[in-house]
């Protein structure tokens, strides 16, 4: 739907070296105009930062600059005192990589000094780690911990493990989204990573706590839109954001003693749990959102699926079991 299709400003304050240049800002301005999500339009941007900071200290441009200069970009963030990800890494050279073709589109340059080798060989090789999920003991410390939460967080707690939600996917539901007749969410397009809208289905347990936490969100405001609403003063009644969110997760997190535990960490849950089951792969990368099926086959792996055939019966209730658990979760 065009109405759905949202042009989000430009923090130009966080990028400034990028901003400077006229390639760069052109760049970053026409990801604005494709409709980014603002948590991606704003990774582009403090991502050619970066590398524009490192150009500026070679007294290099994006004009100039050439592949062996990319590579001691790419040295300078593995010895970074940050000790920067893998995964964080191959981000930071995706977006250079996007940026030069750009330039090559534009005739600006000849080449892509970030692109793969001839053979196919990554400037840097791809570390494929599977996703950290918590254990039983870790599940229940943090389970302990909700219980004392707000009730409009232990419903984003349930729904996040029920749907496999992505932060922004949760954060950015509205009233609109929920059918309780079928008990499924909208999750409308623009909000998620691939742009698919998608409907996912949440729990029995979860629609008692949904119930609880409306006639709470009453006492805030009476107009639809947003659904989980923030009760600090500055933002009082106002939609909840992403980074508040984060912050509540890193609180229970310390609390429960599961250093670990992320805004992410129930989605990997989640479709763990589908994969051991026994959903098709498809099915998991439907209900997910993936684009690519090679992201569905990590939860695969990570279920043990196929060295623990024998166990899919024991294993069949388990996603609903938590997803009670979850839903039980009360003050």
């Amino acid at each position: 739907m065009a109405g759905d299709f949202v042009v989000h400003p430009i923090r130009w304050d966080r990028c400034p070296s990028a901003a400077g240049d006229p390639h760069a800002r052109a760049w970053i301005t026409l990801q604005s105009h494709r409709g980014l999500a603002y948590n991606t339009l704003d990774a582009y941007s403090r991502s050619l930062e970066r590398y524009f900071r490192f150009l500026e200290q070679l007294h290099s441009s994006c004009v100039a600059v050439t592949r062996a200069e990319v590579g001691l970009y790419l040295a300078s963030l593995q010895v970074d005192g940050a000790r920067l990800s893998n995964a964080t890494i191959q981000q930071l050279l995706t977006v250079v990589r996007l940026f030069h073709a750009y330039l090559m589109e534009e005739g600006v340059r000849a080449n892509n000094p970030a692109r793969h080798s001839h053979t196919g060989k990554p400037l840097i090789a791809r570390h494929h780690k599977l996703p950290w999920i918590p254990n039983e003991d870790d599940w229940h410390s943090i389970l302990h911990v909700a219980r004392l939460e707000p009730i409009r967080n232990r419903v984003m707690l349930a729904f996040a493990y029920d749907a496999g939600l992505r932060r922004e996917e949760l954060c950015s539901l509205r009233t609109d989204d929920i059918d309780p007749s079928r008990r499924t969410l909208r999750i409308r397009a623009e909000t998620t990573k691939g742009r698919r809208e998608r409907i996912v289905p949440y729990s029995v347990s979860s629609s008692e706590l949904l119930r609880g936490y409306l006639q709470h969100r009453r006492t805030l405001g009476q107009r639809r839109g947003p659904l989980f609403l923030s009760e600090s003063r500055r933002n009082y009644a106002q939609p909840i954001s992403i980074w508040s969110w984060s912050k509540i997760i890193l609180g229970v997190a310390r609390r429960a003693h599961v250093e670990r535990f992320s805004t992410h960490t129930l989605r990997h849950l989640c479709l763990t749990d589908l994969a051991r089951a026994g959903w098709d792969i498809h099915e998991i990368a439907a209900f997910a959102g993936h684009r690519s099926i090679q992201t569905t086959l990590l939860y695969i792996h990570l279920s043990g699926r196929d060295l623990s055939a024998k166990l899919a019966a024991s294993m069949a209730q388990i996603h609903s079991r938590r997803a009670q658990m979850l839903g039980e979760v009360s003050g």
